[in-house]
């Protein structure tokens, strides 16, 4: 059993959850030829939930791809994807200041839903999970839209916020995982590690 698994994510935060994990983790990150922001196109009429699972089963694909091509040593792939549902519309990484205060502004004042899928393969062996929050934010001013969005933590971002950064102070109530919210829902990707044969 390998005693280390591949973290398929640029995001800082994943890796960080993973290590609080306890597990040990390699990045296994997509070369400049690959086009992995097409994965990410939402389909006409997808549900969120849909969605989520898809472009991570997506990048999943992808992942196990880029490790045979490179000859890396064999072990388990991890990826997970994190979308913001208000309804049915999906809210995804905002292009630009202004796309990141017209997401907080259909946000403030409601409740959304935070999905995060994750997954996992070695070999012919493929797990996944789906981790549903909701997320109840205050009403915002525009000045406190305008000052969040300049401040650029939204970029990058689904639904142009992180729940452990400034927006915290928005944010009412939260019900489900704050781990899922982050990106990487530890009690479902422990799950996953265990089925895979670690110990978490």
């Amino acid at each position: 059993m390998p005693d280390f698994i591949y973290l398929a994510s640029q995001s800082p935060r994943r890796a960080q959850l993973l290590g609080q994990l306890g597990i040990s983790h390699a990045l296994l990150l997509a070369d400049e030829s690959e086009d992995a922001e097409s994965l990410e196109a939402v389909l006409p009429n997808e549900a969120p939930a849909t969605y989520v699972q898809r472009v991570t089963a997506l990048k999943l694909d992808a992942a196990v791809a880029r490790l045979r091509r490179r000859g890396l040593a064999d072990a388990p792939v991890l990826c997970a994807d994190t979308t913001v549902a208000l309804g049915r519309t999906i809210l995804g990484k905002p292009e630009d200041e202004q796309d990141a205060a017209r997401m907080l502004k259909m946000l403030s004042g409601t409740t959304h839903r935070v999905l995060t899928a994750v997954a996992l393969q070695h070999g012919t062996w493929r797990q996944a999970a789906l981790s549903v929050s909701r997320v109840r934010f205050a009403e915002m001013t525009d000045a406190q839209v305008a000052r969040y969005a300049q401040g650029g933590e939204p970029l990058g971002k689904a639904g142009a916020y992180a729940v452990q950064g400034a927006a915290a102070a928005f944010i009412e109530h939260i019900s489900g995982s704050y781990s899922g919210i982050m990106g990487l829902p530890m009690f479902e990707t422990a799950q996953l590690l265990r089925g895979a044969g670690f110990h978490t």
